[in-house]
């Protein structure tokens, strides 16, 4: 083979091996693991997610995987399912730069894989940082969504990749792998643009579906096209519209890994909020009665604008364009002194005395903040009083974020915070102390059986 992007992926992803790992890593990569599975038990109860639980259901397959209800289905709609439960409440981990991503949405795909194959603990977290390590360097080499693709299109790659090295594929495989997984499953930029629908929580949890699929396919003698990136007609020709080269990945040479540098959200809303929320929260304790508001400004950066601030966004109709809307996190923020799962429900968001504050919330990119971003995220927020006093408040690094970053505990209560209504608290224990020690970990099914539903 030629010495093409694809073949570098696949040997770095096989060259990568869990005795190599800093001992710093693999705790962190424990710490997002634990924050992802509380995220999806957080989301059991909601529609998007019982809706492909039902499909893959129906579904039999050998070998199985386990979806985060208990279900035994095929690795690729296992993979689906519990990706929705992951990314559906948008309170799962972030990356920030040319393209953003939700690097622990390919936890479900090594899941998925890892539990079909039989893999151990310790090759889940190998896999696992080599699924990051490739999303968030593509992230940072290219951004696509102005060419009109999502972000989740670099997760073909990295869950393809994640999957396939617990399948066990070869280089040569591995490449092939990419190349089914990329031609065939670009997703359009139409997913986040607008109202968004249910689909918005599903996109990369069909990317992990596609990605695990065509590992299966690839163990399989399957062959891709290729070169998927260089090609005439590849990925650098009809969706980057342009080549780039990709640093050297970690653990090269003592490049650090990317996986350190993701985030942990505080707030289940999109992560460019994050520290929007944190101000206005600060701002409601200053002020004490939120009817005292006369109006709100916020200053912020052009991602935030771009992507959380076009005209839907002041009058959101579905929880997943509420959770996308900066002028709708911070009037909540500042109505209820409190921004989680109830603040996003079907009624909080009809509520017209809210949607009243959001209208007299005003969004303007500052050049001063957006030559901050993405190594932050800065948001300045500023609330003039009916009788003419104001409050300031401006964050820079939410809590959470790799420059503030949550301690274990602060992890731990999330998860438990999130799977309080799922799961009895001796269960939770038992969870966290297996995920804590997850390197020892022989076989992953047991492990997931212990998110079946029931009081057992």
């Amino acid at each position: 083979m030629a010495e093409t992007l694809a073949k570098r992926l696949a040997e770095y992803a096989i060259s990568t091996r869990f005795d190599d790992l800093p001992e710093p890593l693999v705790h962190e990569t424990k710490r997002r693991l634990i924050d992802a599975l509380g995220c999806a038990l957080g989301a059991r109860s909601a529609d998007t997610p019982r809706i492909a639980e039902r499909v893959a259901s129906r579904i039999a397959a050998e070998p199985a995987a386990s979806t985060l209800y208990g279900s035994r289905t095929s690795p690729d709609m296992a993979a689906f399912t519990n990706g929705i439960l992951i990314r559906y409440l948008d309170f799962n981990d972030t990356y920030l730069s040319k393209e953003p991503a939700h690097p622990s949405d390919n936890l479900a795909a090594v899941l998925a894989a890892g539990e079909a194959a039989g893999s151990t603990g310790s090759d889940l977290i190998a896999a696992a940082v080599v699924a990051y390590e490739v999303q968030c360097r593509l992230a940072d080499a290219w951004s696509i969504r102005s060419q009109g693709w999502d972000h989740v299109c670099y997760g073909a790659f990295s869950t393809a990749l994640g999957a396939g090295k617990l399948l066990g594929l070869d280089a040569a495989s591995l490449v092939h792998a990419q190349g089914i997984s990329g031609v065939a499953h670009m997703a359009m930029r139409q997913t986040r643009a607008g109202e968004l629908s249910m689909w918005k929580g599903a996109a990369f949890a069909n990317t992990s579906r596609n990605g695990v699929l065509a590992a299966l396919l690839a163990a399989e003698g399957m062959t891709g096209p290729a070169p998927i990136f260089e090609g005439e007609m590849g990925f650098f020709t009809e969706v980057a519209h342009g080549e780039f080269e990709l640093p050297d990945l970690g653990g090269r040479e003592g490049v650090k890994y990317m996986l350190p540098r993701t985030y942990i959200k505080n707030w289940p809303a999109e992560y460019h909020a994050q520290s929007a929320i944190d101000a206005a929260l600060q701002i409601r304790e200053a002020i004490g009665d939120p009817a005292a508001i006369d109006r709100v400004l916020i200053e912020t950066f052009d991602a935030a604008v771009e992507i959380i601030a076009d005209p839907e966004k002041w009058l959101p109709k579905t929880r997943e364009t509420a959770d996308h809307s900066l002028p709708y996190c911070v009037a909540v923020a500042l109505q209820d002194g409190e921004v989680g799962l109830e603040q996003f429900s079907e009624e909080r968001i009809a509520d017209p005395k809210l949607l009243e504050l959001v209208s007299r919330v005003e969004v303007r990119a500052h050049p001063e903040l957006s030559a901050r971003y993405p190594a932050s995220t800065p948001n300045r927020i500023a609330v003039t009083t009916r009788s003419g006093e104001s409050a300031v408040r401006e964050v820079e690094f939410p809590r959470g974020h790799s420059g503030n970053p949550m301690n274990d505990q602060e992890v731990e209560e999330k998860f438990r915070r999130l799977a309080a209504a799922e799961m009895p608290p001796q269960r939770q224990s038992e969870v966290l102390r297996r995920l804590w020690a997850l390197e020892t970990e022989t076989d992953l099914a047991p492990l997931l059986a212990l998110f079946q539903r029931g009081d057992g």
